[in-house]
């Protein structure tokens, strides 16, 4: 093996490896959590299905791109290189519509009574499974068309007309049918993305709002490092900013790979980049979310107090 392969191979082992461990950490924690009989938040049902559509890329792209990454080639038909595409795409998509899902009811849920959205603050809470069934229907069927355009590697008749993987390919569009599908391909996301960048500001402008009025009462008894209003900022800056910066350079790469045959190496890093978001996302929940060692210790037996599922 080359010593770019090797790098490769380590870079997408580890990326996996760490992506897979913190989101089955999460999704098992709150399935724990769950059977144990605890009252749980209404955001954790979300927060479960974000971890098991991340970890389902991992699975889906990860581990092929591992493999490949290794020197090892063919360990997919072309049935198998169909589905494996389409799982990919459904949970890259669902992993997008759920974190604008989850950010929508954070900036519902802490905006004021009396603001326009003080109506639809007591039932949001109700309107999150049905909306999180409506997007895993909609990505499952939007998708149908993904396995159309991809071969299995020993498929590849016209190669200037494929684009090669590691380890399938898939057919490369041209002329107007390109711009069509990028256009197609780009819209749900940027959608998604502005009503996230969207929320997220107005979650930022309320916590900001709060903190200076809460400083200007306790100015001489805090510092401002003592409020949880800033560490609430930060994870949601943090959350945001991950999220939004490797999705994009993603999608930059995919729209330039979308037309033209580009070389393996940009594929795998167009890769790299789209599994970043998926294994950051679980260890900045992990760490900023108050409620996962409370759970952690309800398991372990011992009390905590204030056991509040909606506490936040």
């Amino acid at each position: 093996m080359k010593s770019k392969d090797i790098i490769l191979s380590i870079a997408f082992f580890s990326q996996t490896g760490i992506g897979l461990l913190g989101n089955s950490f999460l999704i098992s924690c709150f399935i724990f959590v769950f059977l144990s009989g605890h009252r749980m938040r209404s955001i954790d049902a979300i927060i479960t299905q974000l971890a098991l559509v991340n970890g389902l890329v991992f699975l889906s792209k990860g581990i092929p791109q591992t493999m490949a990454a290794l020197g090892l080639k063919n360990f997919l038909d072309e049935i198998g290189c169909k589905i494996i595409f389409y799982l990919h795409r459904v949970a890259r998509d669902l992993s997008l519509s759920l974190t604008c899902l989850l950010s929508g009811f954070q900036a519902i849920s802490i905006s004021p009574n009396n603001s326009n959205w003080a109506r639809l603050k007591s039932r949001a809470p109700t309107y999150l499974i049905p909306s999180s069934l409506f997007c895993w229907t909609f990505h499952l069927l939007f998708c149908i068309y993904i396995p159309l355009g991809v071969k299995g590697p020993r498929q590849t008749r016209n190669i200037s007309e494929t684009q090669d993987q590691g380890y399938c390919s898939h057919n490369i569009p041209s002329g107007f049918h390109a711009s069509l599908v990028v256009t197609f391909l780009s819209f749900s996301d940027v959608v998604y993305l502005g009503l996230m960048a969207s929320a997220s500001g107005y979650m930022v402008f309320l916590l900001y709002r709060h903190h200076k009025q809460v400083q200007q009462i306790h100015i001489t008894c805090l510092s401002p490092k003592a409020f949880p209003e800033m560490k609430a900022t930060q994870t949601i800056l943090l959350l945001v900013s991950t999220f939004i910066s490797s999705y994009l350079l993603n999608c930059i790469l995919a729209v330039y790979m979308s037309g033209i045959k580009s070389p393996l190496w940009l594929t795998h890093t167009s890769a790299f980049l789209g599994s970043c978001y998926p294994a950051v996302s679980p260890y900045v929940l992990i760490s900023s979310d108050s409620q996962v060692p409370r759970y952690l210790n309800a398991l372990c037996g011992r009390k905590t107090p204030h056991f509040d599922p909606d506490n936040r």
